[in-house]
Protein backbone atom coordinates (compact mmCIF):
# COMPACT_ATOMS: atom_id res chain seq x y z
CA UNK A 1 0.00 0.00 0.00
CA UNK A 2 1.16 3.19 -1.14
CA UNK A 3 2.95 5.52 2.03
CA UNK A 4 3.82 8.66 0.05
CA UNK A 5 1.73 11.50 -0.42
CA UNK A 6 1.36 13.87 -3.39
CA UNK A 7 3.69 16.49 -2.09
CA UNK A 8 6.23 13.55 -1.21
CA UNK A 9 6.39 12.33 -4.15
CA UNK A 10 6.30 15.64 -5.89
CA UNK A 11 9.45 16.61 -3.78
CA UNK A 12 11.38 13.25 -4.72
CA UNK A 13 10.76 13.35 -8.44
CA UNK A 14 11.97 17.57 -8.25
CA UNK A 15 15.17 16.22 -6.63
CA UNK A 16 15.71 13.15 -9.12
CA UNK A 17 15.33 15.88 -11.64
CA UNK A 18 17.89 18.40 -10.21
CA UNK A 19 20.16 15.37 -9.76
CA UNK A 20 20.02 14.80 -13.59
CA UNK A 21 20.19 18.56 -14.24
CA UNK A 22 23.48 19.41 -12.19
CA UNK A 23 25.38 15.34 -12.42
CA UNK A 24 24.58 14.92 -8.95
CA UNK A 25 23.11 12.52 -6.75
CA UNK A 26 20.59 12.70 -4.38
CA UNK A 27 19.88 10.41 -1.05
CA UNK A 28 18.03 7.32 -1.35
CA UNK A 29 14.32 8.01 -1.49
CA UNK A 30 13.57 4.63 0.78
CA UNK A 31 15.38 6.06 3.47
CA UNK A 32 13.70 8.90 3.61
CA UNK A 33 10.02 6.98 3.01
CA UNK A 34 10.22 3.56 4.60
CA UNK A 35 8.02 1.03 3.83
CA UNK A 36 7.32 2.53 0.25
CA UNK A 37 5.67 0.22 -1.97
CA UNK A 38 5.88 -0.74 -5.64
CA UNK A 39 3.08 1.64 -6.41
CA UNK A 40 4.72 4.57 -4.37
CA UNK A 41 8.62 4.29 -6.69
CA UNK A 42 6.29 4.31 -10.10
CA UNK A 43 4.49 7.57 -8.96
CA UNK A 44 8.27 8.80 -8.24
CA UNK A 45 9.26 8.18 -11.91
CA UNK A 46 6.00 9.66 -13.12
CA UNK A 47 6.81 12.84 -11.76
CA UNK A 48 10.10 12.68 -12.88
CA UNK A 49 9.08 12.10 -16.62
CA UNK A 50 6.49 14.53 -16.11
CA UNK A 51 9.11 16.91 -15.17
CA UNK A 52 11.59 15.99 -18.20
CA UNK A 53 8.69 16.11 -20.51
CA UNK A 54 8.00 19.20 -19.40
CA UNK A 55 11.44 20.66 -20.04
CA UNK A 56 11.38 19.71 -23.60
CA UNK A 57 11.97 16.16 -23.57
CA UNK A 58 10.33 13.86 -26.35
CA UNK A 59 9.36 10.04 -25.21
CA UNK A 60 11.03 7.65 -28.04
CA UNK A 61 10.43 4.30 -26.21
CA UNK A 62 10.83 2.22 -23.09
CA UNK A 63 13.90 -0.05 -21.17
CA UNK A 64 12.48 -3.45 -18.99
CA UNK A 65 15.62 -3.97 -16.53
CA UNK A 66 15.74 -6.66 -13.35
CA UNK A 67 15.03 -9.54 -16.12
CA UNK A 68 17.56 -11.61 -15.09
CA UNK A 69 17.59 -14.29 -12.19
CA UNK A 70 21.03 -13.14 -11.18
CA UNK A 71 19.57 -9.61 -10.92
CA UNK A 72 16.15 -10.27 -9.54
CA UNK A 73 17.94 -12.69 -6.23
CA UNK A 74 20.41 -9.49 -6.14
CA UNK A 75 17.56 -6.85 -5.33
CA UNK A 76 15.56 -9.71 -3.72
CA UNK A 77 12.43 -9.22 -5.95
CA UNK A 78 10.77 -11.62 -8.49
CA UNK A 79 9.29 -9.25 -11.25
CA UNK A 80 10.93 -7.03 -13.83
CA UNK A 81 10.77 -3.40 -13.69
CA UNK A 82 9.93 -0.56 -16.44
CA UNK A 83 11.20 3.48 -17.58
CA UNK A 84 10.86 5.63 -20.08
CA UNK A 85 13.24 6.34 -22.89
CA UNK A 86 14.06 9.96 -24.10
CA UNK A 87 15.19 11.52 -27.43
CA UNK A 88 18.26 12.76 -25.92
CA UNK A 89 19.20 9.87 -24.78
CA UNK A 90 20.48 7.80 -28.00
CA UNK A 91 23.58 7.40 -29.34
CA UNK A 92 24.99 6.81 -32.36
CA UNK A 93 26.75 3.02 -33.11
CA UNK A 94 30.45 4.11 -33.06
CA UNK A 95 30.13 7.40 -30.91
CA UNK A 96 31.49 9.04 -28.58
CA UNK A 97 29.84 10.04 -25.18
CA UNK A 98 31.16 13.58 -23.89
CA UNK A 99 33.16 13.86 -20.51
CA UNK A 100 30.70 14.51 -18.06
CA UNK A 101 27.37 13.55 -19.47
CA UNK A 102 26.71 11.17 -16.70
CA UNK A 103 27.53 10.11 -12.83
CA UNK A 104 28.36 6.87 -12.50
CA UNK A 105 27.83 4.94 -15.99
CA UNK A 106 27.67 1.77 -16.75
CA UNK A 107 26.92 -0.91 -19.76
CA UNK A 108 24.60 -3.58 -20.49
CA UNK A 109 23.85 -5.49 -23.31
CA UNK A 110 20.43 -6.06 -24.80
CA UNK A 111 18.32 -6.86 -27.90
CA UNK A 112 16.11 -3.82 -28.82
CA UNK A 113 12.40 -4.18 -30.37
CA UNK A 114 11.65 -1.51 -32.67
CA UNK A 115 8.13 -1.33 -32.83
CA UNK A 116 6.11 -0.80 -36.30
CA UNK A 117 2.36 -0.72 -34.96
CA UNK A 118 1.11 0.10 -31.52
CA UNK A 119 0.42 -2.77 -29.24
CA UNK A 120 -1.61 -2.48 -26.09
CA UNK A 121 -3.99 -4.81 -23.54
CA UNK A 122 -3.76 -6.90 -20.70
CA UNK A 123 -3.70 -10.13 -22.95
CA UNK A 124 -1.09 -9.56 -25.01
CA UNK A 125 1.01 -13.05 -25.86
CA UNK A 126 3.80 -13.52 -26.94
CA UNK A 127 2.55 -13.59 -30.80
CA UNK A 128 0.92 -10.17 -30.80
CA UNK A 129 4.81 -8.95 -29.75
CA UNK A 130 5.97 -10.48 -32.96
CA UNK A 131 3.16 -8.84 -35.01
CA UNK A 132 3.63 -5.71 -33.86
CA UNK A 133 7.95 -5.46 -33.95
CA UNK A 134 9.13 -4.11 -37.30
CA UNK A 135 12.89 -5.20 -36.25
CA UNK A 136 15.24 -5.76 -33.63
CA UNK A 137 18.86 -4.83 -33.10
CA UNK A 138 21.71 -5.46 -30.74
CA UNK A 139 21.74 -2.55 -28.56
CA UNK A 140 23.88 -0.97 -25.46
CA UNK A 141 21.97 0.47 -22.31
CA UNK A 142 24.07 3.34 -20.24
CA UNK A 143 22.89 3.22 -17.11
CA UNK A 144 23.38 5.96 -14.52
CA UNK A 145 21.96 6.64 -10.99
CA UNK A 146 20.64 10.08 -10.27
CA UNK A 147 20.40 8.87 -6.38
CA UNK A 148 23.82 7.14 -3.89
CA UNK A 149 23.95 3.35 -4.60
CA UNK A 150 24.43 3.63 -1.20
CA UNK A 151 23.46 6.50 1.51
CA UNK A 152 26.99 8.73 2.24
CA UNK A 153 25.67 9.30 6.05
CA UNK A 154 23.95 6.37 7.16
CA UNK A 155 25.54 3.79 4.66
CA UNK A 156 22.35 1.72 3.62
CA UNK A 157 21.83 0.50 0.25
CA UNK A 158 20.01 1.44 -2.55
CA UNK A 159 16.93 -0.96 -3.39
CA UNK A 160 14.52 -1.76 -6.14
CA UNK A 161 11.99 1.02 -5.37
CA UNK A 162 14.94 3.87 -5.13
CA UNK A 163 15.92 2.22 -9.03
CA UNK A 164 12.51 2.41 -10.26
CA UNK A 165 11.66 5.73 -8.65
CA UNK A 166 14.95 6.60 -10.42
CA UNK A 167 13.20 6.07 -13.95
CA UNK A 168 14.91 2.65 -13.46
CA UNK A 169 18.57 3.97 -14.16
CA UNK A 170 18.20 4.31 -17.48
CA UNK A 171 20.28 7.21 -19.24
CA UNK A 172 21.55 6.24 -22.76
CA UNK A 173 21.08 4.16 -25.73
CA UNK A 174 23.17 2.98 -28.55
CA UNK A 175 21.81 0.95 -31.02
CA UNK A 176 23.98 -1.26 -33.47
CA UNK A 177 23.57 -0.73 -37.60
CA UNK A 178 22.32 -3.85 -37.94
CA UNK A 179 18.40 -4.30 -38.17
CA UNK A 180 16.35 -8.12 -38.26
CA UNK A 181 13.00 -9.56 -38.95
CA UNK A 182 11.75 -10.17 -35.12
CA UNK A 183 11.49 -13.78 -36.58
CA UNK A 184 14.78 -14.13 -38.30
CA UNK A 185 16.59 -15.59 -35.26
CA UNK A 186 15.98 -17.17 -31.92
CA UNK A 187 16.24 -14.85 -29.90
CA UNK A 188 16.77 -16.80 -26.55
CA UNK A 189 20.33 -17.90 -29.17
CA UNK A 190 21.41 -14.40 -29.34
CA UNK A 191 24.34 -13.27 -27.25
CA UNK A 192 26.76 -10.70 -27.07
CA UNK A 193 30.64 -11.01 -26.18
CA UNK A 194 30.84 -7.31 -24.38
CA UNK A 195 34.53 -5.80 -24.08
CA UNK A 196 35.90 -2.89 -22.45
CA UNK A 197 39.03 -1.46 -23.94
CA UNK A 198 39.46 -5.00 -26.00
CA UNK A 199 39.26 -6.92 -23.12
CA UNK A 200 36.27 -9.47 -22.75
CA UNK A 201 34.39 -7.98 -19.67
CA UNK A 202 30.95 -10.25 -19.73
CA UNK A 203 28.86 -12.78 -22.50
CA UNK A 204 25.50 -14.01 -21.93
CA UNK A 205 22.64 -15.10 -24.06
CA UNK A 206 19.25 -13.56 -24.84
CA UNK A 207 17.59 -16.88 -22.71
CA UNK A 208 18.67 -14.79 -19.68
CA UNK A 209 16.01 -12.36 -20.34
CA UNK A 210 13.09 -14.10 -18.97
CA UNK A 211 13.97 -17.18 -21.06
CA UNK A 212 12.68 -15.01 -24.27
CA UNK A 213 13.07 -11.50 -24.96
CA UNK A 214 10.01 -11.51 -26.10
CA UNK A 215 8.31 -13.23 -23.04
CA UNK A 216 9.79 -9.39 -21.65
CA UNK A 217 7.65 -7.05 -24.02
CA UNK A 218 4.79 -9.43 -23.11
CA UNK A 219 5.47 -8.30 -19.35
CA UNK A 220 5.94 -4.35 -20.24
CA UNK A 221 2.75 -4.12 -22.41
CA UNK A 222 0.56 -5.94 -19.58
CA UNK A 223 2.14 -3.95 -17.11
CA UNK A 224 1.84 -0.89 -19.49
CA UNK A 225 -2.38 -2.14 -19.65
CA UNK A 226 -2.76 -1.18 -16.05
CA UNK A 227 -2.39 2.72 -16.29
CA UNK A 228 -4.46 2.51 -19.81
CA UNK A 229 -1.09 3.10 -21.60
CA UNK A 230 0.59 0.73 -24.41
CA UNK A 231 3.58 0.64 -27.26
CA UNK A 232 3.44 3.05 -30.05
CA UNK A 233 4.78 2.73 -33.47
CA UNK A 234 8.03 4.06 -33.83
CA UNK A 235 8.77 3.09 -30.23
CA UNK A 236 12.32 1.30 -29.50
CA UNK A 237 12.50 -1.03 -26.41
CA UNK A 238 15.37 -2.67 -24.65
CA UNK A 239 14.01 -5.69 -23.84
CA UNK A 240 16.67 -6.64 -20.74
CA UNK A 241 19.92 -7.39 -20.01
CA UNK A 242 21.56 -10.41 -20.52
CA UNK A 243 24.73 -9.16 -18.63
CA UNK A 244 26.01 -7.77 -15.65
CA UNK A 245 26.74 -4.07 -15.76
CA UNK A 246 30.16 -2.98 -16.49
CA UNK A 247 31.01 0.24 -14.88
CA UNK A 248 31.84 2.81 -17.50
CA UNK A 249 35.14 5.23 -17.21
CA UNK A 250 36.31 8.22 -18.53
CA UNK A 251 38.39 6.85 -21.54
CA UNK A 252 36.65 3.32 -22.23
CA UNK A 253 35.54 1.74 -25.42
CA UNK A 254 33.24 -0.64 -25.16
CA UNK A 255 32.10 -3.11 -28.20
CA UNK A 256 29.13 -5.72 -27.96
CA UNK A 257 29.71 -8.42 -30.85
CA UNK A 258 26.55 -10.58 -31.24
CA UNK A 259 28.21 -12.31 -34.58
CA UNK A 260 25.94 -12.76 -37.23
CA UNK A 261 23.23 -10.92 -35.20
CA UNK A 262 25.27 -7.34 -35.71
CA UNK A 263 27.30 -5.49 -33.11
CA UNK A 264 27.38 -2.26 -31.10
CA UNK A 265 30.41 0.13 -30.45
CA UNK A 266 30.35 3.24 -28.17
CA UNK A 267 33.65 4.95 -26.50
CA UNK A 268 33.49 7.51 -23.31
CA UNK A 269 35.64 10.48 -23.70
Amino acid sequence: MPVMNEDQVSAAGAALFAAERDRSQTRLISAAHPGMDMDDAYAVQADFVARKLAAGGSIRGWKIGLTSKAMQYALNIDIPDSGVLFADMFFDHGGTVPAGRFIEPRIEAEIAFIMDSDLAGAEVAGADVVAATGSVAPALEILDTRIFRADPETGAQRVVFDTISDNAANAGVVLGDSRHAVDAFDLRWVGAITARNGEVEETGLGAGVLNDPVESMVWLVRRLAQYGDGLRAGDVVLSGSFIRPIEARNGDSFRADYGPFGAVHIDFA
